[in-house]
């Protein structure tokens, strides 16, 4: 289980690093182009912008202070894995997903000069430019959360009795 849970997480920053390096080689900074329309519907554009901060460019220029709790957070995913994946796939999930995630943002901090590469560019209404490790993340904390908040007490009371 947990050689698959290293699969996934690896393959998830591995897909990221690939459509990040699709877009520098193909995209200069802030350049723009459609993706996604549906009918006369635009969705989605990719648009090439890089990102100093964290979500929404909070902590922008703090790359050692990203590093650092990025590692922290990291470290800590990864015991709760180890320790409690194997008790609910939701929980599982939501770590897989934090790591993949987490793991593709880092390598751009630490290879691309403290910058992430953002690329997907929401058309339906104002919102942050992000990329595919950033999906991963958030859906994964949703996940996470919703594990805490529906079935944690559930399980620590069936392991009680």
């Amino acid at each position: 289980m947990l050689i698959l849970a290293l699969v996934l997480i690896f393959a998830i920053a591995g897909v990221d690093q690939l459509i990040k390096s699709y877009i520098l080689e193909n995209f200069s900074l802030y350049q723009e182009k459609d993706f996604l329309k549906i009918g006369g519907l635009d969705i989605m554009h990719l648009k090439y912008i890089e990102n100093d901060g964290s979500a929404f460019s909070s902590f922008s220029g703090q790359r050692v202070l990203l590093l650092v709790v990025t590692t922290v957070g990291m470290i800590v995913c990864s015991y709760l894995l180890v320790k409690y994946g194997k008790k609910n796939k939701l929980l599982y999930s939501s770590f897989i997903m934090i790591l993949g995630g987490a793991l593709g943002n880092m390598i751009d901090r630490i290879f691309h000069g403290g910058l992430v590469v953002d690329y997907l560019d929401l058309q339906l209404f104002q919102f942050a430019v992000f990329n595919f490790a950033d999906c991963f993340v958030t859906v994964g904390t949703v996940l996470l959360m919703i594990y805490i908040l529906f079935f944690m007490d559930k399980e620590n009371k069936n392991d009680k009795t």
